[in-house]
């Protein structure tokens, strides 16, 4: 059989025609790869077929021969993800509300590309399984790529902080003001994405949201500062102690609950908080958070059965805080 012009890549299509359409439920034969072949007009014959697929086992795929009378034959065994893998890495981008809905849906393209075609299509139908909120930035992406670049270069960055108007507009914060910050790290919380950055003008640690961050610049040869407070900072510890990322004063305060509301508390502090048991039906917790209207939110939340027991400036200021939300509803 006379050779076709693209006889070379031959090997190279193989392997992509095994990528895409081969896995343990589809095999492909000799002649279905053939005929494969043949599509991008490749001419082979069956003893080249078993040479070529010697020669990539060879080199370390992992191809697996069933034989069968019916539906046996060759499928590419060893994959860099399993498909229960690649499930978990197309829901995680479906649930980032810090990607937008077209930058979910080409990364989701580009992991279906790890597994076979009928795989593939296990994917797609997970991908449209929840219609979940997504930020509006489109310019998130490269961002997060310039926030590692700056922070990897040891430099400092400016910005504008968006903030949402009545038309549904994201504009830019007290008009137009240049943050310049010195970016440390990058975490996610409630579903958001987050800088975590030094200020040198308070000389305090702050966070922003990404995707509430216009026109960013990386200060080429402008050092980061603040390292001293980063040496022993803990993210994790931050995080779950500012709820939502919201800033606030930072408070050690003593919370009590009624025992069913351990699930609760451990999510949010982790397993690690100290419980002491109070009663048969109550423990507590003595935590620090930062006070905002977004913790004193979560706690009125679990309605009740959870309240701070101390320290009693703390318990006043709640207790306001609860007074002036019920105002809003009193009958003139």
């Amino acid at each position: 059989m006379a050779k076709s012009s693209n006889q070379k890549l031959k090997l190279l299509y193989l392997l992509k025609i095994l990528t895409e359409q081969s896995d343990e439920e589809h095999c492909m034969s000799a002649q279905a790869l053939i005929d494969a072949l043949d599509a991008y007009g490749i001419r082979a014959e069956r003893k080249s077929i078993y040479d070529d697929i010697a020669q990539l086992i060879d080199f370390g795929y992992d191809i697996v021969l069933i034989k069968a009378k019916t539906g046996g034959g060759y499928y590419l065994a060893g994959r860099e993800f399993e498909l229960a893998e690649l499930k978990l890495l197309v829901e995680t981008v479906q649930a980032s509300r810090f990607l937008t809905l077209k930058k979910s849906r080409e990364l989701i393209a580009k992991i279906e590309k790890l597994a076979s075609r009928a795989e593939a299509k296990q994917l797609q139908r997970q991908v449209y399984v929840a219609n979940r909120i997504k930020t509006a930035n489109e310019s998130i992406y490269y961002i997060v790529d310039d926030i590692h670049r700056a922070i990897q270069n040891n430099e400092q960055i400016s910005f504008q902080y968006l903030e949402w108007n009545l038309d549904k507009e994201l504009v830019p914060r007290k008009n137009g003001k240049i943050y310049r910050i010195s970016p440390w790290a990058l975490t996610c919380k409630d579903e958001n994405y987050y800088l975590i950055a030094h200020d040198e003008q308070s000389n305090t640690i702050k966070h922003f949201r990404v995707d509430k961050m216009g026109h960013i610049k990386v200060l080429a040869g402008v050092a980061r500062q603040g390292g001293e407070l980063f040496e022993k900072f803990d993210i994790a510890a931050y995080a779950n102690k500012t709820f939502s990322m919201f800033g606030g004063r930072e408070e050690i305060v003593t919370l009590e609950f009624e025992n069913h509301f351990i699930g609760v508390v451990l999510d949010r502090f982790g397993k690690d908080v100290p419980v002491r048991k109070k009663d048969k039906e109550h423990f507590q917790v003595r935590v620090q958070v930062a006070l905002s209207g977004q913790f004193y939110g979560w706690l009125t939340g679990l309605g009740v059965g959870a309240k701070i027991t101390a320290p009693e400036d703390i318990v006043k200021e709640y207790r306001g805080y609860l007074y002036d939300t019920a105002r809003q509803y009193e009958q003139e």
